[in-house]
C-alpha cells in the first residue's frame, strides 16, 4: 500500500499550531472534513473514536512521530491526513519527546487489512531519517505530497 492510496492531498497541513493531542487530532480531522472525506455529522464521533483509541495507549511511536488512527463505520474507504508541527505537540509519546510528524488514519471496520497495510507502510517509511527530516522541513502541503510520492517510488533508503 502506498501513501497516495490513502492520504488525501487536500488534508495535508504544515505549520499546524496545536498544543495538545486533542487539538491536533481535531485539526487533522477538520482537514478531512474540509476535503469532503468525512461528513459533518460524523466529525465529533470520529474525533471521539480516535481519542478513545489513544486512551488504550499513545500512538506517539517515538522519534517525533505519531499515527493516531481508528476504525469508523461512517467511512467507506481508508482515508488519511498528514500534519507537520514546527513547535511539536505533547502526545504522550513512548520516548517522551514532542511529536512533529502526524499521520491520521480512519478506516471502515470491515477493511482491517487495508488499515494494517497503511500502518505498516507509514512505520516502514518513517524509519528513514532522511525522509523524516525532509518532512519536518516541509513548509507547504505540496512539498509533503511530493515527498510522499517519492517515498512511494522507493526514493528513500527504507
Amino acid at each position: 500500500m502506498k501513501f497516495v492510496d490513502f492520504v488525501n492531498r487536500n488534508a495535508i497541513r504544515t505549520n499546524v499550531e496545536a498544543d495538545t493531542k486533542e487539538d491536533v487530532i481535531r485539526a487533522m480531522a477538520s482537514s478531512l472534513l474540509e476535503a469532503g472525506k468525512i461528513a459533518q455529522d460524523q466529525f465529533d464521533g470520529i474525533v471521539e473514536a480516535i481519542l478513545k483509541r489513544e486512551e488504550l495507549g499513545s500512538t506517539g511511536i517515538g522519534r517525533g512521530v505519531a499515527v493516531p488512527h481508528t476504525k469508523h463505520p461512517s467511512v467507506h474507504e481508508l482515508i488519511g491526513a498528514v500534519a507537520v508541527s514546527d513547535e511539536g505537540v505533547d502526545f504522550d509519546s513512548l520516548d517522551g519527546e514532542k511529536v512533529h510528524l502526524l499521520f491520521l488514519l480512519i478506516s471502515p471496520p470491515d477493511r482491517p487489512g487495508d488499515h494494517l497495510r497503511a500502518l505498516e507502510n507509514i512505520s516502514r517509511q518513517l524509519r528513514d531519517d532522511t525522509f523524516c527530516r525532509f518532512l519536518k522541513q516541509s513548509k507547504e502541503p505540496g512539498d509533503v505530497w511530493q515527498l510522499l510520492e517519492e517515498a512511494d517510488n522507493n526514493q528513500f533508503g527504507s
